[in-house]
């Protein structure tokens, strides 16, 4: 399994406010050990790893997780609860 995080660059350059709070609930809950990668969807930079990413899974919400498992179709998942309930609890079992 492979869990990657997208999070958002503001056209004015500062941080996306949810993404923040989602990091730090990931901190919280010693969590962040699960991510295999971060990107950025940097919005001054269409061509920007995260903004390529959201663009090719047609992910409009930010911050988002992408969990690829062998022979599946990537997961998206736009809700920090949802991807801990579904995912996380799994993984920390």
């Amino acid at each position: 399994m492979r869990i990657t995080l997208v999070k958002k660059i503001l056209a004015d350059g500062s941080p996306c406010g949810k993404c923040r709070d989602v990091e730090q609930k990931l901190k919280e809950n010693d969590q962040e050990k699960f991510l295999d990668e971060t990107l950025i969807a940097d919005e001054r930079d269409p061509e920007s790893a995260g903004m390529a990413l959201a663009q090719k899974l047609n992910v409009q919400r930010a911050p988002f997780f992408v969990v690829e498992e062998e022979g599946k179709e990537p997961e998206v998942y736009t809700v920090y609860f949802k991807f801990a309930k579904e995912v996380l609890a799994k993984l920390a079992a």
